[in-house]
């Protein structure tokens, strides 16, 4: 889809983006003393299942559901599922601006994968992008080797499972429709929610209190990578890319205010590093796609 560079219609979604991904991490916070991940994860996906569909076939689109690559589905919304399950563990164990700060690396683990699997060429920006990132993961986390603390682990793993996850969506976006990418997504992490939960043995339902919060999480989780999309196809990655890092100041404050968690200001400059491999990044990547085909 060609790009219309419409920058300030871009920046608003991407102000959408921002409030529904911390939503949805405020959101698991309060039901993570309640619900293990795999409940979670399976309301989420039930909610967003039934979104999809709904909005599907409103719009007459439920005909682009394919089955074509289902087995890259598969694999796909499970590494997805993986990684959303250690991010969600992660909120419940370590303050929110530390899981933002540690997803941000995302992108770097992206560079890492496509240079093992990919075989994509390792420039010298994204020597420099890989280098920060991970000098940013070492101030964030701080590691005590002889005891490290589990949330840490699994945020920081959750990063590397998202990158694999945007690898594969790469080829998929090349012949699949967002609606049947949508479909696939919902569906299939529910069906691994309900695995996990057959094999977790009990379930506890949803409350009276935790129900809303489920809500909740399954709209703003749908939300988020909406606006982000759409925000991506009104301007340039150099462009939103930098607004989507205000995530990491504004959660700060927000786990201050409603959690009582203090202001790490390593935590701060760490994201910092990060955001500038990211930039650094985003702006490489710019500067070769501009250059005229030899």
């Amino acid at each position: 889809m060609p790009q219309t560079h419409r920058p300030g219609l871009a920046a608003l979604w991407m102000i959408g983006s921002i409030v529904a991904f911390s939503t949805m991490a405020v959101a698991g916070r309060y039901v993570s003393a309640v619900h293990s991940t795999f409940e979670i994860m399976t309301f989420r996906s039930l909610v967003g299942l039934v979104i999809v569909l709904a909005l599907a076939a409103a719009n007459r689109r439920l005909w682009e559901i394919r089955t074509e690559r289902i087995r890259q589905h598969a694999f796909r919304n499970l590494f997805h599922f993986t990684g959303q399950n250690l991010w969600f563990f992660a909120l419940a164990s370590i303050p929110l601006a530390q899981v933002f700060a540690l997803e941000f690396t995302t992108p770097i683990w992206v560079i890492v994968l496509g240079l093992l699997f990919l075989g994509e060429r390792l420039t010298g920006y994204r020597v420099v992008a890989a280098g920060l990132g991970f000098a940013g993961i070492l101030i964030v986390a701080r590691p005590d080797f002889g005891a490290l603390e589990p949330g840490l682990l699994t945020a920081a793993a959750s990063a590397v499972f998202f990158a694999a996850t945007i690898i594969m969506t790469k080829a998929l976006t090349r012949h699949e429709s967002i609606v049947s990418i949508l479909f696939w997504l919902t569906s299939l992490q529910m069906g691994f929610g309900l695995i996990c939960l057959a094999l977790q043995g009990s379930v506890t339902l949803p409350t009276l209190s935790t129900f809303p919060w489920l809500v909740v999480i399954g709209v703003s989780g749908l939300m988020a990578h909406y606006c982000l999309t759409t925000a991506l196809s009104l301007a340039p990655a150099s462009f939103v890319m930098p607004i989507d890092f205000t995530r990491l100041p504004l959660i700060a404050v927000v786990g201050m205010v409603l959690f009582g968690e203090s202001a790490d200001l390593l935590i701060l400059i760490g994201g910092g590093v990060i955001i500038l491999a990211n930039w650094i990044n985003i702006s490489g990547e710019n500067r070769a796609r501009r250059r005229p085909a030899a």
